[in-house]
């Protein structure tokens, strides 16, 4: 292979890894995107998407349901690993996460994903598959009684559940 041609594969296969990495890119920007869509609304939202999401999914945090000692350690271990987030955001992180994910928190049924389904409210994987595709295929549940009546779905768990769903 001559000096020249060399250099246009080079030049080529640079182009196409420079692609690969923007597509790359774009599909997690996209899923971030989507992963802060579905949390909670209100103070602290924007800044946990900002500083949480880029490196972990919501359900990484939404299974779990920490008091505020353990947010607080939590959150500061993240920073402690690289998270960039100063004293005033992780107050609002801390805050955030308490109000929608601490010990009491409900798990709104319309934006859970797999894993707080399962760990929070005891549904199986195949459970928790059934009530995300009828959610997505019907559009939000409107209360318990709705998601009692999913095919596959154990209803007398569902109703045993009931006062820990938001919808």
């Amino acid at each position: 292979m001559t000096w020249g041609k060399a250099v246009l594969v080079w030049n080529l296969t640079a182009k196409i890894f420079c692609l690969l990495f923007a597509a790359a890119a774009l599909a997690g920007a996209i899923a971030s995107d989507d992963e802060a869509r579905d949390l909670p609304d209100g103070p602290g939202k924007e800044t946990v998407a900002k500083v949480c999401i880029d490196c972990h999914t919501a359900g990484t945090f939404r299974k779990m349901r920490f008091n505020e000692a353990e947010w607080e350690d939590k959150v500061g271990d993240m920073v402690d690993r690289g998270a960039k987030a100063d004293e005033k955001q992780q107050a609002e992180i801390v805050a955030y996460l308490v109000r929608n994910f601490g010990p009491g928190a409900k798990v709104n049924m319309n934006t859970a994903p797999l894993s707080e389904l399962m760990v929070v409210l005891g549904f199986t994987a195949d459970e928790s598959k059934a009530l995300v595709a009828y959610r997505t295929g019907h559009g939000a549940f409107k209360d318990w009684s709705e998601v009692a009546r999913v095919s596959g779905v154990d209803a007398k768990k569902v109703e045993s559940q009931k006062d820990k769903m938001a919808f």
